[in-house]
């Protein structure tokens, strides 16, 4: 009994013995996004509507205290959303632009670069700049639309996990193109 242990000691050890192993590099889930396919949203208790992506759905803000137009665009397949805050304009223009640029800009801190693209739509009177920050920062798209005399929307990607650019750049991607589609689709009421 002894020299069969001895000898399953010693096949073990031979048979282990080949390569050295060497770490592989961390993988990521594949992702699969969904077609874009469009619908018009129109809420009444909002003062603007847009076309959606089907695979959306929006919710209003639970703790947004007396902010009746704090609105997300949930994107549950990914495990993100677009958190939207809407004001009407009262002489204060300059203050919600400078408060969104300083918004944007807190990701200094992990941002590798942030691109301002300006949009301008002279026939439904939406103007606005997108933020599109890279890096591992926490909101890799940010935004704002405006037609400069009454209505201003904000907006803010955030992905419900520790930020990766790597893991995360397709589906930031995927989500910019839909950020995109509403710029073109917004229209104030």
């Amino acid at each position: 009994m002894k020299k069969i242990i001895q000898l399953l000691v010693i096949t073990i050890f031979i048979v282990s013995c080949g390569k050295t192993p060497t770490p592989k590099p961390r993988g990521y889930f594949r992702a699969t996004f969904p077609q874009k396919v469009y619908s018009e949203y129109d809420s009444s208790a909002l003062p603007y509507r847009f076309e959606l992506p089907e695979y959306c759905f929006m919710e209003h803000e639970k703790s947004a205290q007396g902010q009746k137009y704090w609105t997300n665009i949930v994107f549950k397949q990914m495990n993100a959303k677009i958190h939207l805050t809407f004001s009407f304009l009262n002489k204060n223009l300059d203050t919600l632009i400078d408060d969104s640029h300083t918004l944007a800009f807190k990701h200094t801190v992990k941002a590798d670069a942030i691109e301002k693209i300006a949009y301008f739509n002279d026939t439904t009177r939406v103007y606005g700049l997108f933020y599109n920050l890279k890096g591992n920062v926490a909101s890799p798209v940010q935004f704002y639309m405006t037609d400069s005399v009454k209505h201003f929307l904000r907006g803010s990607l955030y992905f419900n996990c520790t930020p990766n650019k790597d893991s995360l750049l397709p589906s930031v991607e995927f989500i910019r193109e839909d950020i995109k589609h509403i710029f073109e689709t917004l229209e104030w009421k």
